[in-house]
């Protein structure tokens, strides 16, 4: 008898709460190629077919909600919180996710990094729903970075995050299954000069390849 393969349920994770006082404004809001940054991280999500997509607002929460919806379908999850780190984001938004909905594994994206792809975004997904640990993350060729896919067995590990280290501080603690992708990392922007980086559209990191290690 074969018994058949469910495939994994994933949700989107999109990290938008932070006050962005390096930006000198709300940066969720600034527009790249016609969209605000945070709608790419939710556009990406729906894109790689992540479903729902959650938002974590907390700064200017209902201008930062409005914009992310212009990237599709959204469910706003307020954290009062979000001025002590953005591990108290990470944990509002897992709990969001525990709680609304059965997804097996949650993927999280930044909104302050256009430029991810799709299928980087779905090689997260498998890889985490395969690892040991239950954590993958994309390593670029210049460094480690964004999406993160964390499964649901590691979520109830991650309550006790503190600052604004986000699930970073529990790599060192547990094997994260990689997903290789060719080309430099997508750009933060941090900065309004990080703009000019990536005025008139979301960066594409060279290359195209993105590969499950």
């Amino acid at each position: 008898m074969t018994i058949p393969v469910l495939p994994t349920v994933a949700a989107g994770l999109v990290l938008a709460a932070g006050t962005a006082s390096r930006f000198g404004a709300t940066k969720q809001l600034a527009e790249v190629g016609g969209l605000p940054l945070v709608a790419h991280a939710v556009a990406v999500a729906h894109a790689a077919g992540l479903e729902p997509v959650f938002v974590v607002v907390g700064h200017d929460g209902p201008a930062v909600a409005a914009a992310a919806r212009r990237g599709g379908p959204v469910t706003v999850v307020d954290n009062p919180d979000h001025r002590s780190g953005q591990a108290t984001s990470l944990r509002c938004g897992l709990d969001a996710v525990a709680a609304g909905t059965d997804a097996t594994v949650a993927v999280v994206l930044l909104a302050d990094q256009p430029g991810v792809r799709p299928e980087v975004v779905a090689a997260v997904v498998d890889a985490a729903a395969a690892a040991p640990d239950g954590i993958a993350r994309a390593v670029y060729d210049d460094a480690p970075g964004h999406p993160v896919g964390l499964d649901r067995r590691i979520w109830p590990r991650l309550r006790d995050l503190q600052g604004d280290a986000g699930a970073r501080q529990v790599f060192g603690g547990y094997e994260v299954a990689t997903v290789t992708v060719t080309g430099a990392a997508p750009p933060d922007v941090d900065e309004p000069a990080d703009l000019d980086r990536v005025t008139g559209g979301a960066p594409v990191p060279d290359g195209r390849s993105a590969d499950r290690e």
